[in-house]
């Protein structure tokens, strides 16, 4: 990839991805920064291979290193000509001068006016912080004199934690002094401000509600109602243990997320996505479409070492993208099609981005065990895009990619097989059963030592291969950089997310929600079951589908505007609960929930991977976003198909339930692809359309029966098409 090209996808990515929104430091700062950046780095490749602290020493370590580093990496506000909204300033501004004037007055007594000035200082200080106004300074790549102090209290909380740990949690253990709330107060606002710099409004907005509804317990309904905690009671829970801003989900950021982030970084320096992209032209360029069909296969191999959906798009997608246009795809559909590939990413083992890894830990789950269950959802909804791209190809008569211009098997393994080595040794350490950690570890050593075989065997006549992404110490150093920068954004995410996971555990929210979801699904099943008729569907089929339906609705709305990984963590511990009332075991349920929350990235009005690919395609964000929605219909289709058909997910596996799914499962997004498209070898009439997307999406269900009926209709329509064409000749391709 050019200079030029790069620095265009540099742009893109930061304009789409939030996460991704740096600094452009320079001079010493730029250094300085960097050093921290890369200590944090060699840090965490230390403790991969060779034993971590205890949890919340480890924890607190990232955190110190990581909360420091946002407030001086990340814009303090956007400035409020480009669109920033003051209301939610001052909202978050209130909020800190608020909660600091309730954590002082219930300290009065116990703390000096030198503290309580200190205090009224801070929350100033940092109220400032959140008002979007230029005045203030740090909005750009310049770093504010607001931005310094903060990151200083940013780092400092956790470093309290690692200087006075053996007083707060061996010898002083339950009796913590007034200035353990203190940092405590500064730790919950600190990490809601940093929230809000690196991922919008929205979650650090749900972080307030819980601690609003943690606080207001006793004003509640009945429905929603507890006793009710005061802020000393609340930041103990949250600070001084494991419950909240230092539990699962900083736990899990803080090990195998940010060593696996370092991987795919490294990798992709050092050469692995263009060795993707070739593979993929290799494998799929000659058939019709090939162009598309090359963005989905390479961004599906991007994605097993990339969690972040946006950097997929852009990375693949400036390849992919302009070349689906010059073989006759639309903007819209070429953008789309990237879009919706690249987020398969997350679901592709065998890495499936950070929420992967926080469901093996909330599940108990081995890692290899999950890389197993993963493997048949992921292809289903690679085969629905694949699907998709092929009708829409074939209606508009498009033809493959030339010989000429693809790359020969042999010739791209001659030049890049050292490339594959350290994803190899990794995918088998996992299979074997040793630890994330330890995968990881050898992934990164083998990545930095392959890069440079090249070098050693040239000399000795192996002349063909790439010796362009060697990992030369400057190229080593910056990705070491990257991977610490990449690691912040979700490490806040987690943090802010830490607070509705300890809120739940103190008020039992989670049981308070699941409780409303089911009682609305036995009504709307109640409701449904009479007006149906013949008496197809019983009650207790409509229930739980009523409940799905619900469940799939808030992860979806949940997902708009908020990354999958907080998304999933929040909707895992208050949503799926929901559905064991209903007898569907725990890990169905949270790849139910997984699933939906994917869709964030490709569901409108916040799509923001499809927007990246927009960019690059210069088609409309939000048609481009509705139409990578729809590409995206196996992902949105297969948690429907597991739940009624759990041997797809190797749970409770019957061969019979397999195969009828599996049948099933092809045929339905079959049906549905080319209802989608309007074309199956030949044009399909609106009536037929509509009634393969009746039958397609009645497939989803398992019922052997309604399998038989519904296929057989399915597969006759389908070849009354083909047959349509051998009588009367191959049908003129559609304009469009």
């Amino acid at each position: 990839m050019t200079e030029h090209a790069t620095s265009d996808t540099d742009t893109l990515i930061r304009e789409y991805d939030r996460e991704s929104g740096f600094r452009q430091l320079r001079g010493p700062l730029r250094f300085f920064v960097a050093a921290i950046c890369i200590a944090l780095s060699v840090f965490h490749i230390y403790t991969a291979g060779f034993g971590l602290l205890n949890e919340v020493s480890h924890r607190s370590v990232h955190m110190a290193f990581t909360m420091g580093l946002l407030f001086l990496l990340f814009p303090r506000a956007r400035p409020i000509r480009r669109g920033a909204s003051v209301g939610f300033g001052v909202i978050f501004a209130a909020f800190y001068l608020i909660f600091t004037y309730q954590l002082v007055s219930a300290l009065s007594g116990q703390i000096g006016m030198g503290l309580t000035l200190a205090s009224y200082a801070f929350a100033g200080l940092i109220a400032l912080s959140a008002l979007p106004f230029r005045f203030l300074g740090g909005q750009g790549d310049r770093i504010g004199l607001l931005d310094w102090p903060l990151a200083l209290l940013g780092a400092g909380f956790s470093a309290y934690i690692l200087i006075f740990f053996e007083r707060i949690f061996v010898t002083n253990v339950g009796f913590p002094l007034p200035i353990d709330y203190l940092m405590g107060g500064i730790a919950i606002l600190m990490v809601v401000e940093g929230a809000r710099r690196t991922m919008g409004e929205a979650l650090p907005l749900i972080g307030l509600m819980a601690l609003l509804y943690a606080t207001l317990g006793q004003y509640l309904p009945d429905a929603l109602a507890h006793r009710g905690y005061d802020v000393l009671r609340l930041i103990g829970h949250l600070y001084l243990g494991t419950e909240g801003i230092y539990g699962v989900a900083v736990g899990v950021a803080a090990t195998y997320v940010y060593h696996f982030v370092l991987f795919g970084v490294l990798a992709q320096a050092s050469g692995l996505g263009q060795l993707f992209i070739d593979l993929a032209t290799v494998l799929a360029g000659r058939y019709s479409g090939g162009p598309a069909k090359v963005s989905v296969v390479s961004s599906g191999f991007f994605g097993m070492i990339s969690g972040s959906p946006i950097a997929n798009t852009v990375t693949t997608g400036a390849f992919t993208i302009p070349m689906m246009k010059r073989y006759g795809f639309g903007s819209k559909f070429s953008a789309a099609t990237e879009a919706a590939a690249s987020c398969g990413g997350q679901i592709t083992p065998p890495i499936m981005g950070a929420s992967a890894f926080v469901m093996s830990e909330m599940l108990g789950i081995p890692y290899n065990e999950l890389i197993l269950i993963a493997v048949i959802p992921a292809a289903f909804h690679y085969l629905a895009t694949l699907c998709m791209v092929h009708f829409e190809a074939r209606r508009r008569g498009l033809a493959g990619i030339p010989a000429a211009d693809r790359p020969r098997f042999l010739d791209v393994m001659a030049s890049r097989w050292h490339q594959v080595i350290p994803i190899v040794v990794m995918v088998t350490l996992l299979m074997m059963r040793f630890t994330p950690f330890l995968a990881a570890f050898w992934g990164i050593i083998l990545t930095v030592v392959c890069s440079y075989i090249p070098l050693v065997l040239r000399p000795l006549g192996f002349t063909r291969l790439d010796n362009t992404s060697v990992l030369t110490p400057r190229r080593l150093t910056t990705s070491l950089e990257e991977g610490a920068k990449q690691s912040i954004a979700i490490t806040a995410a987690c943090a802010c997310v830490g607070f509705l996971l300890g809120v739940t555990t103190l008020t039992g929210l989670g049981f308070k929600f699941s409780g409303a979801i089911v009682e609305m699904a036995h009504a709307t099943g109640s409701w449904l079951a009479p007006l149906l008729p013949f008496g197809l569907f019983s009650e207790s089929g409509l229930i739980l589908f009523s409940a799905l339906l619900l469940v799939a609705v808030a992860c979806i709305l949940m997902g708009a505007g908020i990354p999958t990984t907080p998304t999933y963590i929040i909707l895992a511990s208050i949503v799926a609960p929901a559905l064991d009332e209903f007898g569907i075991a725990l890990l169905a349920a949270h790849f139910f929930v997984f699933y939906y929350g994917v869709l964030a990235d490709v569901t409108p009005p916040v799509a923001l991977a499809a927007y990246a690919g927009a960019g690059i395609s210069g088609s409309d964000p939000m048609p481009t976003g509705v139409t990578a929605f729809r590409l995206s219909m196996g992902k949105a289709l297969v948690p429907l198909m597991f739940m009624y058909a759990p041997s797809l997910l190797f749970l409770d596996f019957s061969w019979v339930e397999f195969s009828v799914a599996m049948f099933s499962g092809v045929l339905c997004i079959v049906a549905l692809s080319a209802a989608y498209i309007g074309y199956f070898a030949a044009p399909i009439r609106r009536w037929e359309v509509y009634l393969l997307t009746v039958l397609g999406l009645t497939l989803v269900g398992n019922n052997p029966w309604v399998v038989a009926v519904c296929s057989a209709v399915v597969i006759g329509l389908l070849a009354r098409n083909r047959l349509k064409v051998n009588e009367e000749g191959q049908p003129s391709a559609a304009a469009g």
